[in-house]
């Protein structure tokens, strides 16, 4: 998960970092993927995602504090209008923009990764109103995760109404704004 920004290398050559690869492989899949959450019709005038620019001070390291209620299981209402259960493997602070924020991140048995929903003060505005997602890698015997939310994305039903995703609960509606990662969907949700 590099910080590095395209650049002018050597000889003329551009230099791209590891996030616009893997925008760009995104944009890829909506475009072309059988999977794509993209209907026919969206993918028929689908130009690319709408990112934030790269935002290396929202790449935040930190120590999973795992003094949360790990037994208690957590069921995240749907789009669909069903629930989802997860647990919570912890929780890490980290500052946005000068403000203290804190942020848990969640497992299920379904995932191998670390599932962090969120809503942010950008949600609804340039944001998907819903909140928007992403995926952690597990901590390491240090205790320390990754949180970059230049990763952060929109769930399948921001582009779809047929998917259903799983809310963010209240305890992760940060009252900060996140300027990084996907913007809201410009094309039509259908």
């Amino acid at each position: 998960m590099g910080s590095a920004r395209s650049d002018h290398g050597t000889h003329g050559k551009v230099v791209t970092s590891e996030l616009e690869e893997f925008r760009k492989a995104k944009d890829d899949f909506f475009r072309t993927h059988p999977q794509s959450p993209l209907t026919p019709r969206q993918r028929a005038d689908f130009a690319g995602l709408a990112y934030f620019p790269e935002e290396p001070a929202l790449r935040i390291e930190g120590t999973l504090d795992t003094d949360v209620d790990r037994d208690e299981p957590v069921l995240m209402q749907t789009t669909g209008g069903g629930t989802q259960e997860y647990r919570r493997a912890g929780r890490v602070r980290l500052s946005v923009d000068g403000h203290e924020a804190e942020i848990t991140l969640y497992q299920s048995e379904l995932q191998h990764d670390l599932f962090v929903p969120f809503r942010d003060t950008t949600s609804g505005r340039e944001s998907y109103g819903a909140g928007r997602y992403l995926e952690v890698e597990r901590p390491g015997a240090d205790g320390r995760v990754i949180v970059d939310f230049n990763y952060a994305y929109n769930p399948y039903c921001a582009y779809n109404a047929r998917w259903s995703c799983p809310l963010p609960p209240g305890e992760n509606w940060l009252q900060v704004p996140v300027l990084a990662g996907e913007r809201s969907f410009t094309g039509q949700a259908v």
